[in-house]
C-alpha cells in the first residue's frame, strides 16, 4: 500500500485541493460502468462538498456515470439534520444532474438499526460494482473512522457489509457503518479528510509504524493507495 500525507494551510484549502482532485478522478472513464463513490460526513466533508458544488458546472464530468454510497449513517429520521445524506444532499448532491445516490435508510424506513444495516448491505450487493473508486473518510478524535470505534466489536466483524452501531460514544447511538471488509475490497484509494488540532494525536497514532486497531480504528484501513489531506493544526503531531 502507498501512502501520501498532504499538508494545507487551512481547511478551506484542503477542502479546494480535495475537490479538484475529485473532479479529474470522475472527469475519467470508470473501470467499470460507473464510478463508486464513498461519501464521509463531517464538517470538513461538507466544506468539500461544498467545494465539489462549486466547481462541478464548470467540469465535464458525466454525473449519470457516477454512484455515491455513504460510510456510514446516523439512525435517525429522515429530515434530520444529523443525516450525513442530508448534509451531502444540501452540500453538493442535490446540485449534480444524473448522479446515483444509495442512502442507508432511515428510521423513517425500518424500525431497526440492524434492519437498516440488512437492507444497506443487499443494495450494495444489488447495485454496487464490488469496490469503490475512492472511499473518503474523516477521522475522530479517538481514532473511529466511519462508525466504527474503538474497542467495538464492530472492528471484527467478518463476512459482513455493514453492521448496526447501538451504542456509539458519541451521540446519536445508533447507527449503521460499512464493515471495514467491504471499505477495503476492491476499493482503489481511500482519501482522509481531517482538520483541527483536536485531530491531530489520532493523525499521529494512525500514521505510525506500529499501533492497534483496538486504540486506532483507521488503521484498519487499507488500500493500494491512501491518500491524507490535513491542515496544518491535524498534522501538528507528525
Amino acid at each position: 500500500m502507498s501512502r501520501e500525507v498532504r499538508v494545507f494551510d487551512s481547511s478551506s484549502d484542503l477542502a479546494a485541493a480535495v475537490a479538484s482532485d475529485f473532479l479529474a478522478l470522475v472527469s475519467s472513464p470508470p473501470a467499470g460502468p460507473v464510478h463508486e463513490i464513498a461519501l464521509t460526513g463531517g464538517t470538513i466533508a461538507v466544506k468539500v462538498h461544498e467545494a465539489i458544488a462549486s466547481l462541478a458546472a464548470e467540469s465535464d464530468v458525466d454525473w449519470s456515470r457516477v454512484q455515491f454510497w455513504f460510510g456510514d449513517e446516523r439512525f435517525v429520521a429522515a429530515t434530520s439534520p444529523d443525516r450525513n445524506a442530508a448534509q451531502a444532499r444540501e452540500a453538493m448532491l442535490d446540485s449534480l444532474p444524473g448522479s446515483l445516490v444509495r442512502e442507508i435508510p432511515s428510521s423513517d424506513d425500518v424500525e431497526t438499526a440492524q434492519e437498516a444495516a440488512a437492507a444497506y448491505a443487499a443494495t450494495l450487493r444489488a447495485e454496487g460494482t464490488g469496490g469503490f473508486t475512492v472511499a473518503m473518510f474523516g477521522l475522530g478524535p479517538d481514532g473511529h473512522v466511519a462508525s466504527l470505534f474503538p474497542g467495538h466489536a464492530s472492528l471484527h466483524a467478518t463476512e459482513t457489509i455493514a453492521i448496526a452501531e447501538l451504542d456509539s460514544p458519541k451521540p446519536p447511538p445508533e447507527r449503521v457503518s460499512l464493515t471495514f471488509e467491504a471499505l477495503n475490497r476492491q476499493t482503489g484509494q481511500q482519501w482522509f479528510l481531517v482538520s483541527g488540532e483536536e485531530k491531530a494525536e489520532a493523525v499521529a497514532r494512525a500514521l505510525a509504524d506500529d499501533g492497534s486497531v483496538e486504540e486506532t480504528p483507521a488503521r484498519g484501513l487499507t488500500c493500494p493507495h491512501q491518500t491524507w489531506y490535513l491542515d496544518r493544526a491535524a498534522a501538528s503531531r507528525l
